[in-house]
């Protein structure tokens, strides 16, 4: 399988002296839409798993990080959306962005290559780790910053306690002989949950919830794999009965795919988890169903979305980073992958 080498070009275009804009119209910033923390957080876990950044990368890093840090409130929620002009424009809450920003923090604090960012980002993770969700994905992106933090720290309580907290919230695999998944139908990054399931029994010691994990993992690439390519669940979500391929397909469902495959990879070693990790990639290079390339050379943004006639022309933050994300755990099976600064 080739591979496309980690471009940061477009991040950087996308980035700004506040965080990181989440939309574009092609490769140009929408100001107008400002940022939200899911892509400021997603953009924190890129930078920090990069060993040596190049100085403008790092810088934006840095800058993610003092984003994440005013979005939380004192009792470990989380705002979501600041408008361009730097207002709040919700509430603090404990959604899916409210797990993204422990993954990212508790990345930050585990991998980031300075010292002062991740001890800013362990008091952070500290912080957020004081709150809880009733959803099940925001428990499960939790569940990777804890674990990340994990390697680290072992002996840090409160990770602990937050990844024990999400195997009841996520729920144990049901019967693989109907329906597996913890859930009436699948949604969007579906591999999270799986990925947490696997982080969970690791850091726990339960054999179970991580053979579970691994088996539930397995089911869902079986279910998003056509031929040989992934055909992954559209922007609508999925159930048994309705049609494949869907579309509108996400590059973050292949981003999660990459992820959820590397991990299981790094536990089990079983060639099974390379070769999804190679689907990802292959998605992002054109191997999928409507036979079009995800990512843009030029520039080095991602696609925001696959349809049955082509693809969507502009290049948002979290496409760019669903791109980034695949190729860096692509680069793992491939040491010498060049890296474009």
């Amino acid at each position: 399988m080739s591979r496309a080498a980690i471009s940061f070009a477009h991040l950087l275009r996308m980035s700004d002296d506040t965080g990181l804009l989440e939309h574009a119209r092609g490769a140009i910033p929408r100001r107008r839409c400002g940022y939200c923390v899911d892509d400021v957080a997603r953009g924190l876990v890129v930078v920090s798993r990069e060993e040596d950044p190049a100085p403008e990368v790092a810088t934006v890093g840095e800058r993610y990080l003092a984003f994440l840090s005013h979005a939380l409130a004192p009792d470990g929620t989380c705002h979501n959306r600041l408008g361009y002009d730097r207002r709040w424009e919700d509430e603090p809450g404990n959604g899916d962005w409210w797990g993204r920003a422990l993954w990212g923090l508790g990345t930050a604090a585990a991998l980031h290559r300075d010292a002062w960012v991740r001890r800013d980002a362990l008091d952070c993770f500290e912080v957020g780790a004081r709150c809880r969700s009733i959803s099940p994905r925001a428990m499960g992106f939790a569940t990777l910053g804890a674990a990340e933090l994990l390697r680290s720290h072992p002996s840090h309580a409160g990770a602990r306690s937050l990844i024990v907290d999400a195997v009841e919230t996520i729920g144990r695999p049901a019967d693989p002989s109907t329906w597996p998944w913890p859930a009436p139908r699948l949604a969007y990054a579906n591999a999270v949950l799986p990925e947490a399931l696997i982080a969970a029994g690791v850091a726990t010691g339960d054999e179970a919830l991580l053979a579970g994990g691994l088996d539930l993992l397995g089911w869902l690439l079986d279910i998003e794999t056509r031929g040989d390519h992934l055909s992954l669940t559209p922007v609508g979500g999925w159930a048994p009965g309705e049609a494949r391929p869907g579309f509108d397909q996400q590059p973050i469902e292949a981003a999660a795919v990459a992820d959820a495959c590397a991990r299981a990879l790094a536990v089990t070693r079983d060639p099974r988890w390379s070769a999804g990790i190679d689907l990802a990639v292959g998605w992002f290079l054109g191997n999928n169903d409507s036979g079009v390339p995800m990512y843009d050379p030029e520039t080095g943004g991602g696609f925001d979305g696959l349809s049955a006639t082509g693809r969507n022309a502009n290049q948002g933050a979290e496409s760019t980073l669903a791109l980034i994300s695949t190729m860096q755990q692509s680069r793992k099976l491939v040491p010498a992958m060049p890296s474009t600064r």
